[in-house]
């Protein structure tokens, strides 16, 4: 049978593709050989923001007081939180499910593998498409010599977890080994973060690494920052882990957390040509591979690997194989979310790649302190909102650190992708009290007129 749209992969990135693509009148398959929505819908962003859910749920009982509402934190139950999780990911899941099957999308069923520039095969039979798109998505990479099994585990079995442990050693202090550290923290356990860069969350702004690991440090969660890992070994009682600078830590598991590595082995795609980088799929900004009629989207292509971004790559592929001539997608103009406790959000450019682009007198820096903002006192969150411009030019960069600060990146995104002056912003009026509001503040500061901070 021939389509004119054959999508690997029915993740975020492919499910996204496969929708425009019907949308837009193309006969489409959808192959799956696990469940519709992928990783991020069942073992990735949305078990786990659930999880940091119930945390912070956690946390506001357990502060209460301090707003006046006496309460206590009774234990962790695990079965009534996987509950709210499952139940979460199970309603998306159906509607998932209704929404392909409306648009009369063919989601096969089974592990595919590209046959040939044109072909998907999946259980023995063969599907032609006019254009194919390559979805196949990520994995948790471990280190080399470094079995998961028994307690070491990736963030998939720590996602499954029925019991909260009472110690954790997370190796990686990225987005997902950080917000382990905070769902695990809030439900009592004792962890500590081992980190080979000199800092965590590295790719952020080096002021959102700084003021979350002085948050971290309140909390009571540890990291040891510049430190190699060396071993582990277990047993039935625990981990013993080891550093390279010869620090010994017993926990009772190892959460191995050092990235994403993308699914393409052994699936066709070196055999029908497509050239690789350490198992990537480069593309151009169309998002074509160089062969054939062949795309790839989402975590397979190098970049940020985030659901949103796969999401928007599968609306762009199907709208460029129609002819409608998208806009490419700007890597540093999508947005950043890490939804620990406080929450780092970010878009654009972090202030060491704008001095890189611009020279250090090529920009302006301003940081709204969280302190000042009326929402953030009676949320009691401390953090900041950072605005890089363009020296008399536009906004280049948006930072925030704090409590929910993923729900105004939102803005930030805009400012940045709008090219957008602080002039502009500065000139919007936000809802007060709103955390919004900050910045509005922000802006105001930056466009040369501060009136709540000094200036």
């Amino acid at each position: 049978m021939t389509y004119d749209l054959v999508v690997l992969g029915g993740g975020s990135a492919g499910y996204a593709a496969a929708l425009r693509g019907a949308q837009l009148g193309m006969k489409v398959a959808l192959v799956e050989g696990d469940k519709l929505g992928g990783t991020c819908l069942h073992r990735g962003c949305i078990p786990a923001k659930a999880l940091l859910h119930s945390a912070e749920i956690a946390d506001t009982i357990r502060e209460s007081e301090a707003f006046g509402v006496e309460s206590t934190l009774g234990r962790i139950d695990m079965a009534g939180v996987t509950q709210f999780k499952e139940g979460v990911v199970s309603r998306l899941y159906k509607g998932l499910q209704g929404l392909v099957s409306s648009r009369s999308v063919d989601l096969i069923q089974g592990w595919g593998t590209l046959a040939a520039a044109d072909t998907v095969e999946v259980n023995g039979t063969r599907y032609q498409g006019k254009n194919i798109v390559l979805a196949t998505g990520s994995y948790s990479k471990s280190l080399p010599g470094l079995d998961i099994g028994g307690r070491v585990i990736t963030s998939e079995q720590a996602l499954e977890m029925d019991y909260v442990p009472k110690s954790a050693v997370i190796l990686g202090g990225g987005v997902i080994g950080v917000e382990f550290a905070s769902v695990w923290a809030s439900f009592g356990t004792d962890v500590t973060i081992i980190e080979a860069l000199p800092r965590l969350i590295a790719n952020e702004d080096e002021s959102l690494s700084k003021g979350l690991q002085r948050a971290f440090t309140k909390r009571g969660i540890k990291f040891l920052t510049n430190t190699m890992f060396a071993g582990v070994t277990q047993n039935d009682d625990g981990v013993t882990v080891t550093t390279q600078n010869d620090n010994t830590l017993k926990a009772d598991v190892l959460l191995v957390a050092v990235g994403r590595g993308p699914v393409t082995a052994k699936l066709g795609y070196e055999d029908a040509g497509i050239p690789m980088e350490r198992g990537f799929v480069p593309t151009n900004d169309r998002l074509h591979t160089g062969v054939g009629n062949i795309y790839a989207i989402g975590d397979i292509v190098p970049g940020l690997q985030l659901a949103h971004r796969g999401f928007q790559q599968g609306i762009f592929v199907a709208e460029e194989i129609a002819g409608l001539k998208p806009a490419p997608i700007i890597e540093s103009g999508i947005p950043r979310v890490t939804y620990s406790e406080p929450q780092a959000g970010s878009v654009g450019l972090t202030e060491t790649q704008a001095k890189e682009e611009f020279g250090a007198d090529g920009i302006e820096t301003v940081e709204y302190n969280l302190a000042g903002n009326a929402k953030s006192q009676m949320l009691q969150t401390a953090g900041f909102i950072k605005l890089i411009r363009q020296k008399n030019g536009p906004i280049i960069g948006v930072h925030m650190l704090g409590a929910r600060v993923s729900e105004l990146i939102g803005e930030g995104q805009l400012m940045v992708n709008w090219e957008a002056y602080p002039e502009d912003v500065a000139s919007l009026i936000h809802a007060h009290p709103t955390q919004n509001d900050a910045i509005g503040e922000a802006a105001l500061a930056l466009a040369g007129k501060p009136l709540h901070t000094h200036g």
